[in-house]
């Protein structure tokens, strides 16, 4: 086929070509255009190729287009993905009575549909182009800089580009096949072949080809065939395939030789994609990193054997971060909070493939013992609810090399007891080679994991993989056993596939191939595997951020992204009224949040109570969550700054685990969800235990400000979380010190907010509701004495007055947007310390409300804000507590209300027209029509037609006028008619008051006539806070 463009309006052309007929496929084109004004929107149609007119279209590509991955928008572009170079790696099934033939993508050029600017780059050209991955190749996160010379424009996909071209994706060449399912699930099918029937954890192009699946979907089944025939559309897997043909020799009765081909095909899951340092352990939904399926499939012309494993990270919420070399410093980010994600993950496997026995590769140094410790611990728990379908064999890999050698590894890995049970009782999936009938099926599989899941994992797996094919050839014909070619061949499969899975994860190739390839370790492997971890370790620190953000680009993980949709009118309304009829399929349920912040001075713990503080309502119900900030956690000294001491931290977790465990009235248990360190500024959320389900997508990070941000003696730390589907952020800070230093405390806070992201693009304002704990720094404006003395009197309006950070929020430099609870409690800082007395030291600090906590979010409702007593610091530690509404989606009610609609929408009465309801058919949004907010200069009612304010009623001077005996109603046809009646127009109305005298208007003086005056703008309604429970707060 071959890619056209055409112009007014800018169109491309995806048609068949003559080769393509002959072969018996239909003439045929699949034409794309941008909707108007909309780069995230195509119009698609599927023609006859006479249809179209191809007479002023233009050829973009002399290269023979292979087919479409399907339409993305960046950078406010759309673009269509079409692969312009493949080649055929082999026919991984050949006795099969259809052809299974898997085609590498080499190349991938990218087509825009909404401008011309891209057209000419050197992107769709040769040779191709090869950038580097470094952060400054991603769209998003582009920052240019001040010099002089301009950097020639970068194609906005060439990222994407680079990934796809890598030679890791491979696709079906054949309609009917489908690549992403192993053998067993798709000759199992009882239902018709169908395109869209593919295994959607292995198609790496789903979020990018959707709205053209969705296409084809509302396609009619004459159609929808020829689209699959043209083969337009392609899905692709990441990972490895590979064929090998050979002749074995054949019973004596011929002489001669079988023909067998074995094939090696490994799955890359896209669920949890990315780079090696950067996309560690499990996600919230059970998805594990670099997890991987690798079928060896082995086909004679008689039967079709096919074995399955898996790998992946080990299933805990797990990861590195800052500077790795070779020593790796790992943390377990939620120990308490695993469990419910690692059931998922095993619930899942055991699901999909029967049973699941995990090798845990990992050996006694101390952070591996660590995960290995961890992962035993779970699983035992995860056997309660999962049930003995799962299973775990520790085996310590480098600690056999170290006393055997890898021929050890081979000996030992097959002697195991548990291994070599689970071989014969998960047996292997056969099938007979003309018919595809299944004749045995596999029951179970190996799950291996070490810390990368590639080097040590590969080895094991390649032993596994000829363990179980020694088990079938010697029920078929045991002398193949023997065969030198096969397990040459064999080797080399597993080899090649250990360096492909290795580039793709860590970006070089794996260690140890060269004992999988011949069977003995050389030294030329030895330098090899030297050279392989040296580049790995400037690949993983330096190369790999860029690359995590084109590979979430790719599979639609960032949150700023928009998929393309294809026009669909009936679609896009039904899609409409789903968003406004949102309280249908959600409920809300109320949770209480307690927010507190505490500058510690880089004291420790002492026998000082927390309950003052973390509980100071004893009555109040308990908090469903705790987020505590605290700063100077550590003593802001060169020697913490260049390399923190964790230990503080966790000395403060364990008191405040302490504390919850042994408060008075106990009614539920708490557990550390996460905690996040930046030099002196720590970050902790516990949750109530019972939460951990439901809670998810739990990220922290962290920006530094200190020195420009190369120091971390001052900046914020972040964590965020989803409560059931309402996004939080909780953000703890520690901005520049100093009296008179507002402007750098203003640029410290734009620093973080413009600096700190969480994964896949997320922002601080990416959330629903965000909460400010910190140690703002801002002091007050007044002479020490002055300060003092009003905070002794509570007189709290005039401290306010001349407070800095109520200034720069007044002013705009800050915190827009945000609120702040009333601040009815003495300034919290500079105490001495044990002491009630404000700073009586050498410098005399003047007292400072230096300790706040802000907050936006419709959801949130403060309740109280207040501080507590406690003197272990120079600081008082500052509390809030919040009632949060958290929605709850049913997501079946949705599917169920969304088919209701769509078949309302297209069922039509006798004599309707579907166009016509289609035309009527719209939904409105909810519109805010309040007037913008007053400021110093302007007031909301003084505009134009109301000067100063004045408003004139239009008042009528026909005496005959029948009046209402209310003069505060209004008239049927005024807009204020429909304004809800108060419980005093009730009142005035049973009362029947006498209309009171009509007062006699002058005659004008001028022919002027005003508008009558608008109604008063109607505002949102918002509980108030609870007054009573603020002042008692003080």
């Amino acid at each position: 086929m071959y890619l056209y463009l055409g112009e007014s309006p800018r169109t491309l052309y995806l048609v068949t070509s003559s080769q393509d007929e002959k072969r018996g496929c239909p003439a045929r084109a699949l034409v794309f255009r941008a909707a108007q004004g909309s780069s995230s929107q195509a119009v698609v149609e599927f023609l006859p190729k006479d249809q179209v007119d191809l007479s002023n279209a233009v050829k973009l590509t002399p290269r023979i287009v292979k087919g479409c991955l399907g339409l993305v928008s960046i950078a406010n572009d759309m673009f269509l993905a079409v692969i312009v170079s493949a080649t055929e790696v082999g026919n991984t099934r050949p006795s099969s009575p259809t052809p299974e033939t898997v085609v590498q993508i080499h190349d991938v050029n990218f087509y825009c549909l909404t401008s011309p600017l891209w057209d000419d780059l050197a992107l769709a050209g040769d040779p191709l182009a090869t950038p580097s991955y470094g952060d400054t190749s991603d769209v998003y996160m582009r920052e240019h800089g001040s010099g002089t010379t301009t950097p020639a424009p970068e194609h906005p996909c060439q990222s994407l580009r680079k990934i796809i071209s890598a030679g890791t994706f491979y696709y079906a060449m054949e309609p009917q096949w489908d690549i992403s399912s192993r053998l067993q699930r798709r000759l199992s099918r009882s239902e018709p072949w169908d395109a869209a029937s593919y295994d959607d954890r292995f198609v790496w192009n789903e979020f990018i080809a959707k709205s053209l699946l969705d296409f084809r979907a509302r396609l009619d089944a004459h159609e929808r065939a020829e689209l699959d025939q043209c083969q337009f559309i392609v899905l692709a897997i990441q990972g490895y395939v590979g064929v090998c043909t050979l002749a074995l020799p054949a019973p004596p009765t011929n002489g001669t030789p079988i023909i067998a081909t074995i094939s090696l095909i490994s799955r890359l899951g896209w669920k949890r994609s990315g780079t090696r340092f950067n996309t560690r352990g499990v996600d919230d939904d059970g998805n594990c990193a670099n997890f991987v399926e690798t079928e060896t499939i082995f086909s004679t012309d008689q039967h079709c054997y096919s074995y399955v494993q898996v790998r992946g990270s080990v299933p805990l919420f797990w990861e590195q971060q800052g500077l790795q070399t070779f020593g790796q410093r790992i943390q377990i980010t939620r120990p308490q909070g695993s469990q419910p994600a690692f059931d998922r993950h095993f619930a899942g496997l055991v699901e999909e493939y029967g049973a699941v026995h995990a090798i845990n590769l990992l050996g006694t140094k101390e952070n591996e013992t660590i995960l290995t410790a961890a992962y035993t611990r779970h699983m035992q728990i995860a056997r309660n609810s999962v049930g003995d379908a799962i299973g775990i064999t520790n085996f310590d890999f480098h600690n056999a090399v170290k006393y055997g050698g890898h021929e050890s590894v081979f000996r030992e890995v097959r002697r195991l007891e548990q291994v070599s049970d689970n071989i014969e009782k998960f047996g292997f999936a056969m099938a007979d080679a003309n018919t595809n009938e299944i004749i045995t099926e596999q029951k179970g599989v190996f799950r291996t994991n070490c810390l990368d899941c590639l080097d040590r994992t590969n080895f094991v797996q390649d032993i596994l993989s000829r363990t179980a094919l020694e088990t079938f050839l010697a029920h078929i014909r045991r002398e193949w056993i023997h065969s030198g070619s096969l397990w040459s061949n064999h080797g080399e499969l597993w080899a090649e596939n250990g360096d492909a899975l290795s580039r793709i994860y860590a970006g070089t190739g794996a260690l140890n191939t060269s004992f999988t390839r011949s069977g003995k370790r050389t030294l030329g492997g030895l330098l090899s595997d030297a050279t392989k971890s040296v580049s790995r370790a400037y690949i993983n620190n330096f190369q790999d951020k860029g690359k995590q953000v084109a590979i979430d680009m790719f599979v639609g993980n960032l949150s700023t992204q928009r998929q393309v949709t294809i026009f669909d009118p009936i679609h896009d309304s039904v899609r409409a009224a789903l968003e406004n009829r949102l309280v249908e399929y959600s409920t809300t349920k109320t949770c209480t949040i307690f927010v507190g912040t505490w500058n510690l001075n880089g004291r420790p713990p002492s026998s000082e109570s927390l309950l003052p503080w973390l509980f100071p309502r004893p009555n109040a119900p308990d908090p469903d969550i705790f987020a505590l900030g605290f700063q100077e956690i550590v003593p802001l000294t060169a020697q913490q700054i260049v390399q923190t001491d964790p230990e503080k931290k966790r000395v403060w977790e364990a008191k405040i685990l302490d504390t919850l465990d042994r408060r008075p009235n106990k009614k539920c248990d708490y557990i550390l969800l996460r905690s996040h360190q930046l030099v002196g500024t720590a970050l902790l959320v516990l949750v109530k235990k019972e939460l951990t389900a439901v809670i998810r997508n739990v990220e922290a990070a962290s920006h530094k400000t200190g020195l420009r941000g190369m120091s971390g003696n001052k900046g914020a730390v972040g964590i965020r979380l989803e409560y059931h589907d309402t996004t939080f952020c909780f953000l703890t800070a520690h901005l520049a010190a100093g009296h008179s230093n507002v402007l750098e405390r203003n640029a410290d806070y734009r620093t973080i907010v413009n600096g700190l992201h969480f994964l896949k693009g997320k922002t601080i304002d990416s959330h629903q509701n965000v909460i400010w704990l910190a140690d703002t720094n801002y002091r007050i404006d007044l002479d020490n004495e002055r300060v003092r003395t009003l905070a002794l009197m509570d007189d709290f309006d005039g401290l306010l007055a001349a407070d800095q950070l109520r200034r720069a929020i007044d002013d705009g430099e800050v915190f827009n947007g945000y609120q702040e609870g009333p601040l009815l409690f003495q300034p919290t800082y500079k105490y001495d310390l044990h002491s009630d007395n404000y700073d009586t030291g050498e410098k005399m600090r003047i007292p400072a409300w230096t300790d706040r906590i802000l907050f936006k979010g419709n959801s949130l409702d403060l309740t109280v804000y207040s501080r507590a007593e406690l003197k272990c610091s120079d600081h008082r530690p500052v509390f809030a507590l919040f009632r949060a509404e958290v929605r709850i989606i049913d997501h079946a009610k949705r599917a169920a209300l969304q088919k209701l609609l769509l078949e309302n929408v297209t069922s039509t009465a006798p004599g309707e027209k579907l166009d016509e309801k289609l035309a009527n058919l719209t939904f409105t949004p909810k519109e805010h029509d309040l007037p913008p907010p007053s400021s110093d200069e302007a007031a909301w009612w003084d505009d134009p037609e109301h000067p100063n304010g004045i408003m004139i009623p239009n008042i009528r001077r026909n005496g005959s006028q029948t009046r209402s005996s209310n003069p505060f109603d209004s008239s049927s046809e005024s807009s204020l008619s429909s304004s809800p009646s108060s419980s005093e127009e009730e009142l005035y109305h049973a009362l029947s008051l006498q209309a009171p005298i009509t007062p006699v208007q002058p005659p004008p003086t001028t022919t002027t006539h005003r508008r009558p005056a608008p109604p008063p703008p109607t505002r949102p309604s918002k509980p108030d806070t609870d007054k009573e429970e603020l002042s008692l707060a003080a």
